[in-house]
């Protein structure tokens, strides 16, 4: 039995539609994603600690690390390296001045490994529910 132009097309429409339909939802659950800019309009820098308190992150959200790339840089560090200021084997070190990071369910932490910014306050503990 012959099929028509409609029958072929019927199948491959319908795949189409579905893939635009799942792509639609997905850009609005990708949407919904708060952007932060660590330490506000002072960027990332000295004495930011602090930051994070009042503000309710959550997973997918994405924060901005804004600093001048000579001076700093962006470490992904776990609660050891937070807590000791150190770089542990592994660490993600972000260098662009301008990082974009998405956080993850639970606590993630960061610090400048530059020798004593850690220490002086340029580290951040934000938890994302």
């Amino acid at each position: 039995m012959a099929m028509g132009r409609g029958s072929a097309g019927g199948k491959g429409m319908s795949l189409g539609l579905a893939l635009i339909c799942l792509l639609v939802i997905q850009q609005c659950f990708v949407s919904h994603a708060a952007i932060y800019t660590v330490g506000d309009k002072k960027g990332w820098t000295f004495n930011t600690a602090n930051w994070p308190s009042g503000k309710k992150f959550k997973a997918g959200d994405v924060l901005i690390f804004k600093y001048d790339p000579k001076v700093h840089n962006t470490v992904i560090v776990n609660a050891a390296g937070y807590k000791g200021c150190t770089t542990p084997k592994g660490s993600k070190v972000l260098t662009t001045g301008n990082d974009r990071v998405r956080l993850a369910k639970g606590t993630n932490y960061f610090i400048c490994s530059f020798a004593g910014h850690c220490q002086a306050g340029m580290k951040i503990a934000v938890t994302a529910s």
